[in-house]
């Protein structure tokens, strides 16, 4: 069964492209496109697809409103974004609405295919800006928590007193398997970039290697930390601190 699409952007041109490429795959076909939001509810809730990919900025109702009623009615549906925008504002409310696919205009057709099917699967896809927005959010929020840790006070061992011997004790991270240790240091180097927002090609500037090469230890390090995409590799790594 081809995995079934909706379009929705308010440009018909832009409809019209992806509709075009989206045909010469032969495991997907468009079922349905929606000019604003309030459309692509619409045609969702008739067509039922399995995917909606979609802008963020549409008349009448915009893309983050769109995905929000869309996985209140369909939460079985995988909602993409295909945008120019990859500041905080728009990133984070994206993911918080739900989408699983966060993707920039300017990305190369064949990468596109790929993301739709990876969604699909239900893996997450963010452009390297998106994700790097994300990592932000989640290392300040760390920070903050950690801040919150260290004025807990132990009144049963002090009364009232802070327990300083506590204080000074790093906070606990999660247990992780394999460790950083795993990674060689080319594959460390990468994974620091990817947690930064970096794609494959502004990696290969940075370390003065191929692209073809930065791929192959992407997958590798990804296959020794048991991860199925950099996304997670990044979010990994600001979690663990290894970043």
């Amino acid at each position: 069964m081809p995995i079934t699409i909706l379009l929705a952007d308010d440009h018909a041109m832009v409809r019209r492209g992806l509709h075009v490429f989206l045909s010469t795959q032969t495991d997907m076909k468009v079922v349905g496109e929606a000019s604003n939001g309030q459309e692509a509810i619409e045609q969702a809730e008739k067509l039922q697809p399995d995917v909606v990919l979609m802008d963020l900025h549409m008349p009448v109702l915009d893309g983050i409103e769109t995905a929000r009623r869309l996985r209140m009615l369909l939460p079985g549906i995988r909602i993409i974004v295909l945008t120019s925008f990859s500041d905080q504002d728009h990133v984070i409310p994206a993911v918080r609405a739900g989408v699983k696919g966060y993707l920039m205009k300017d990305i190369e057709p064949e990468d596109l295919a790929v993301a739709i099917r990876n969604v699909h699967a239900g893996q997450a896809q963010l452009h390297p800006a998106a994700a790097g927005q994300l990592m932000h959010v989640m290392a300040s929020s760390d920070i903050q928590l950690e801040a919150q840790d260290t004025v807990r006070t132990d009144s049963a061992a002090y009364g009232k007193v802070q327990d300083y011997e506590k204080l000074k004790q790093p906070l606990p991270r999660e247990e992780t398997s394999p460790s950083l240790d795993a990674l060689t240091r080319r594959e460390q180097e990468v994974l620091a970039l990817i947690a930064q927002g970096l794609s494959n090609k502004e990696i290969a500037v940075q370390l003065v290697i191929t692209e073809k090469t930065v791929k192959t230890h992407v997958s590798h390090l990804l296959d020794k930390l048991g991860l199925a995409d950099r996304t997670q590799a990044a979010i990994h790594a600001v979690k663990n601190g290894w970043v």
